[in-house]
Parts: C-alpha cells; sequence; structure tokens
C-alpha cells in the first residue's frame, strides 16, 4: 500500500508539534514548583518566617563580632598593662642599682699591706678599698710603697708586684680615702690599724668597730678581740680569708657583720657618745 504525500506530511508534523509523555510530565513539575514558590512568597506568614531568619543571623554576626572587639580590646589591654609593667620594674631595677652604686651614709673600709725593710717586718700599704652599705665597691686603689718592697706577702695580703702598673702614688690614695670617709659612718675591724697606715683621722663618733663591739667580745672571744675571720664565720657563716686576703671580701664580711647587730651597735653608741649619727 503507498500512503499518499499528505499522509507523509501530517505524520511529520504531528511528530514535531506532538509533546512526549515524559516530556509534558516535567513542564508540568517545572510549572508546579514555580507555582509554589510564588505562592511561598505572596504567603504573609512564609515572608515572615524569612525575615525572622535573616533578623536572627545578622544579630549572630553582630553577637561574633562584638565578642572579636572584645577580645581585641581585652588583648590590647594585656598588652599595655605587660609594657607598663615591664617599664616600671625597668624604672626600678635602675632605681635600686644607682642607690647600690650610690657611696651613701655608711662605708667600710680594709686595707692590704706589704713587707718593707729588713726581711720585710715592717709594713706598708699597697691596697685600700671601700665598700659602701649594701656592699657596692665605691673605691679600690692599689697604691705605690713609698720605700722598696722586700716581701709581697702574696700568700696572705693578695699583692703582686704586676698589681704595681696600675698602682698609684701615696698621696693620691691618702686624698681619695679621705674624701670618700668625710662626713660618714665608718665601719671597719679593727680600723684604727687602717687610718694609721692612711695617716689619716676619723672622729671617734662616726666609727663601728666590729673588733671592739662588747657583745661580739663576750660571746664570741671571751671577752678578747675576736678576729674578722671568727666573727664572719660565727655570725655569717662565711669562712673568709682562707689563703690570700681579698680587701673587697673583708669590707663586705665587716659591714655585713655590722648590720648584723646594728639596732645594738647604735644603742651602745647612744649611751657613750649621747649623739645619734
Amino acid at each position: 500500500m503507498v500512503l499518499s504525500s499528505n499522509w507523509l506530511k501530517l505524520q511529520k508534523t504531528q511528530k514535531v508539534h506532538t509533546p512526549s509523555k515524559g516530556k509534558v510530565m516535567k513542564v508540568k513539575k517545572q510549572k508546579d514548583a514555580t507555582s509554589n514558590s510564588t505562592s511561598s512568597l505572596k504567603n504573609p506568614k512564609a515572608k515572615k518566617d524569612i525575615m525572622g531568619m535573616v533578623h536572627s543571623m545578622n544579630h549572630e554576626i553582630e553577637k561574633i563580632k562584638e565578642k572579636k572587639r572584645q577580645v581585641n580590646q581585652a588583648e590590647q589591654s594585656k598588652s599595655l598593662a605587660a609594657e607598663l609593667e615591664e617599664t616600671l620594674e625597668a624604672d626600678m631595677a635602675a632605681r635600686s642599682i644607682n642607690r647600690a652604686s650610690e657611696i651613701g651614709k655608711y662605708v667600710a673600709i680594709d686595707c692590704e699591706f706589704v713587707g718593707v725593710g729588713p726581711e720585710g717586718k715592717d709594713s706598708a700599704l699597697a691596697r685600700a678599698t671601700v665598700v659602701n652599705y649594701f656592699g657596692h665597691v665605691v673605691l679600690d686603689v692599689f697604691v705605690k710603697p713609698q720605700e722598696k718592697v722586700t716581701d709581697w706577702r702574696t700568700w696572705v695580703s693578695g699583692v703582686r708586684p704586676q698589681d704595681m702598673k696600675q698602682a698609684v702614688p701615696f698621696s693620691v690614695a691618702q686624698s681619695k680615702v679621705a674624701k670618700t670617709l668625710e662626713n660618714r659612718i665608718l665601719v671597719g675591724h679593727s680600723v684604727a690599724h687602717d687610718l694609721q697606715s692612711l695617716f689619716l683621722s676619723h672622729p671617734r663618733a662616726a666609727i663601728r668597730d666590729t673588733s671592739r663591739h662588747l657583745p661580739f667580745r663576750k660571746q664570741y672571744a671571751g671577752g678578747k678581740t675576736p678576729s674578722l675571720k671568727k666573727l664572719a664565720k660565727e655570725i655569717l657563716g662565711l669562712d673568709i680569708q682562707g689563703a690570700e686576703h681579698s680587701p673587697i671580701e673583708d669590707a663586705r664580711a665587716t659591714m655585713l657583720i655590722y648590720k648584723s647587730d646594728r639596732k645594738e651597735f647604735e644603742r651602745l653608741h647612744q649611751i657613750k657618745f649621747g649623739t645619734k649619727k
């Protein structure tokens, strides 16, 4: 059977314009979704819910931002506080160092000697050291003996020939020590010996001699004169002068021994001299 050309054209036209069942359902679903979406937007309750969600999200975002601001402010405050504390500590440390290095009202002296004359039996000043109340060295000078040294006594004095390279003449050392002691309380052990070696004097009322302190004499020497080594061991628990002497070590020990019974020193001084220095 032969189909007419009109019938073939009709069939082609139907294939082009007649959609399949699947395609019809797909188009219908898209229309339904669009319709539902449009109806949701037109629904006041749905619109209100969406706006509420947006507002809640914005509120949470602001809370997070505020917390971040607070954390940043706290960190900045901590940083500033730390910097301030460091500055204050540095300032206090600097003041402490400055105070410790000042001469101050109280000074302690110790001298070392070498032997001169036949067999080195006579003594000559070779080093003078002065420390302040805190043990800081405010003066330490080697002194050129005015006579020929016949015994350096290094085993006890700690002085050696090479130390004389930096030594000053006796008159210079004497002047420096006198200036350092002027108008100050002088602490020493058998301090009269040190002053005599320098040809210096000092007001008795301004001297605190640990070798003459009565409580020390009674407690540690049976009423006699205690040695500096003995007092350092008994009072401070320190072993000094084991070998070569160090005038710095001895002067510091003397000051510490004085400070250990300072109130009694000053009480007895008040009774004896009637004035408080």
